[in-house]
């Protein structure tokens, strides 16, 4: 992989990754064992919540693409209905999507539906801390649509980071972009220190009413603006009032029609 990478007329350098990152899988499987001890309780009653509100596992697992590209199974609780990709393939999920349950609403509401990833981070497939995980299909369509997308997999993938912290779930490309520019700026300033009030801003998600005031007081919030990553990687221009992107719903629409015809050519 190249050093540099050029979009919108910018000659970006490769993000560097922070010494941190040699010892950051010790001290989060180690942390992450911790925590799992008193949070093993609540995932059970959890489990046992999902189980009699709705049909179908109370878990959920599925392949997801982490550091250097490694597949691995994730595990979450199950927020949406049984076979909800059944019909329509890999789909990204959005807004009041009606194939989420009641419960599962509540469940990603306050992102308890997270906590059986403990498990992934103590297998040394995950991080507490560290860009989110995605699927193979939508990595590789964004990656044609977002140059330097996959510098991302460079570090583990996190149960919470600097990026959802800051920012709502992913609607439109220019999301994502706005994302990968703070995911490039945690990858080269990653430390204990940062890791922790990172996870302090996570706990402080649970109080809705606080907004963004605990993440100011902690020190880490940031406005993707202000962000050196923003130019190179096109966070800022899209944002601008100039239109917006195309929705990823779309995207991955038009990604999956192009797969079908790829797989079954038209025969005149």
């Amino acid at each position: 992989m190249s050093l540099s990478f050029t979009t919108r007329g910018y000659r970006c350098p490769k993000p560097l990754v922070s010494p941190y990152f040699r010892l950051k899988s010790c001290v989060d499987r180690s942390i992450a064992f911790v925590l799992l001890i008193p949070c093993l309780p609540l995932i059970g009653f959890l489990w046992l919540l999902v189980r009699l509100t709705s049909k179908g596992p109370g878990f959920y697992a599925q392949e997801r693409l982490g550091k250097d590209g490694k597949q691995f199974v994730m595990y979450k609780l199950r927020s949406m209905v049984v076979d909800a990709e059944q019909k329509t393939g890999a789909v990204w999920a959005s807004r009041n999507d009606s194939r989420v349950t009641f419960i599962g609403n509540l469940l990603r509401k306050f992102h308890l539906d997270e906590f059986p990833q403990l498990f992934n981070v103590i297998r040394g497939e995950m991080a507490l801390v560290g860009p989110r995980p995605e699927r193979e299909e939508f990595i590789k369509t964004l990656s044609r649509e977002i140059d330097g997308y996959a510098y991302r997999m460079a570090v583990l993938p996190g149960v919470t980071g600097y990026a959802q912290l800051n920012l709502p779930s992913d609607i439109e490309v220019s999301d994502v972009k706005r994302k990968i520019s703070l995911d490039f700026e945690y990858m080269e300033n990653a430390s204990f220190w940062f890791d922790f009030v990172i996870l302090l801003g996570t706990f402080g998600r649970f109080f809705k009413f606080l907004g963004m005031i605990h993440l100011k007081v902690l020190g880490i919030y940031r406005r993707v603006e202000d962000s050196p990553w923003a130019a190179c990687v096109g966070a800022v221009s899209e944002n601008s009032g100039q239109g917006r992107s195309m929705q990823l719903s779309r995207l991955f629409e038009l990604a999956a029609v192009d797969r079908y015809e790829d797989a079954h050519p038209a025969v005149l």
